[in-house]
């Protein structure tokens, strides 16, 4: 399973997220984020990392252009796609990244919003499935329904986010099969500054 730890700031905390197993780490392409991170600061932090590791830049409707400036210069190899873009825009983005994972974010709040999964499955590596805010675009700790999720099939491998914390993993992973889990404020002491203790505490539970 991958497991994706978002809103790195920090060097020295993503190499020690990733030392305790984390697959991929998250940075915040979004000025209107707690967790922002400006190309310049991920332009010194990526070369700091494993290089095994997934990086992945989170953006909200930005431009196909700025995305892929971004996504050069930086050393990223995936792409969150976490606002209201198309099939069609993600479909643009892959001309111009085609050596990138493409991973587009859904907010769900209803079975409706699960059957627009399947609109993006030519034009996508990965989903991630997101709980639903009326005002935010990720990283609000709030659940997502999991009973929704139970007979969610997707023909591409999908993420779990949505609220996830070191004391409802298992709870969570018990009723869904997810190929993936993606957490944020569940391992924060404060927006962008991830507690370790609970890191590797998450990492003591999936182990179990």
């Amino acid at each position: 399973m991958r497991i994706k730890i978002c809103g790195i700031t920090e060097a020295k905390q993503g190499r020690a997220i990733a030392e305790l197993g984390a697959t991929a780490l998250g940075f915040i392409c979004a000025e209107q984020s707690p967790r922002y991170l400006s190309p310049r600061n991920m332009s010194a932090i990526i070369p700091q990392l494993p290089p095994d590791i997934d990086k992945i830049g989170v953006f909200v409707n930005t431009d196909i252009e700025a995305i892929a400036a971004i996504a050069n210069t930086t050393g990223l190899t995936g792409v969150q796609l976490h606002g209201d873009e198309s099939p069609e825009f993600c479909l643009q983005l892959r001309q111009h990244l085609p050596k990138i994972e493409l991973i587009k974010a859904l907010r769900i709040k209803d079975p409706t919003d699960l059957d627009r999964a399947n609109n993006y499955s030519s034009a996508i590596d990965t989903l991630l499935l997101d709980a639903y805010h009326p005002h935010q675009r990720g990283g609000t700790g709030k659940t997502l329904d999991w009973q929704l999720l139970q007979d969610f099939q997707s023909t591409k491998p999908w993420f779990l986010a949505g609220g996830l914390a070191p004391d409802n993993i298992l709870a969570a992973l018990s009723q869904i099969n997810p190929n993936g889990i993606d957490l944020s404020s569940g391992v924060e002491r404060s927006p962008g500054n991830k507690d370790l203790n609970k890191v590797a505490e998450l990492f003591a539970k999936l182990r179990k």
